[in-house]
């Protein structure tokens, strides 16, 4: 995806365990996804905890942490984790 770092494969393989663990499917953001979700500047990026959506229970109690740059032609985003907090 535009835009969006790539992950080592440790980070990979936990975002992966711990979506698998949680035992249900991740959809599409739907807008008011963003009501709930958070960020704060950190003097050079947005740090953002993004709350996540499932199929089976629709708000989730997972979270995407992220850190989002602004570059020359937009953003970059670098995923840190999704995780239950």
């Amino acid at each position: 995806m535009e835009g969006v770092l790539e992950v080592s494969n440790e980070t990979a393989a936990q975002i992966k365990g711990y979506i698998a663990d949680y035992g249900c499917t991740l959809i599409e953001l739907p807008p008011e996804s963003w009501d709930t979700s958070v960020c704060i500047f950190m003097k050079s990026y947005w740090s953002v905890m993004i709350d996540l959506w499932t199929k089976e229970e629709g708000p989730s109690d997972l979270v995407l942490s992220a850190h989002v740059f602004e570059v020359e032609n937009g953003y970059s985003i670098k995923i840190e984790l999704v995780y239950v907090p």
